[in-house]
């Protein structure tokens, strides 16, 4: 099984319900705790530091098996 190490940023407040943003796809989750310390202080990640989120992702495999339902019905 290959896995990716998806480094999230998820903002939860009153404001904006839900801001997430992906930072980047890492070969361990100690690469991705690395980009944590490079960005924990920056503008805006400072003030939300408890936001980061590593998540492991299996690659080479569909996630999303099902269909949706679109903006015309």
């Amino acid at each position: 099984m290959n896995t990716a190490h998806l480094l999230w940023h998820v903002r939860k407040d009153d404001e904006y319900k839900e801001d997430a943003k992906l930072i980047g796809a890492y070969s361990s989750p100690e690469a991705a705790a690395a980009a944590i310390e490079r960005l924990k202080d920056q503008s805006g990640f400072r003030e939300y530091v408890a936001g980061f989120e590593i998540c492991a992702y299996e690659i080479d495999k569909d996630h999303w098996t099902e269909g949706f339902v679109g903006s015309e019905g």
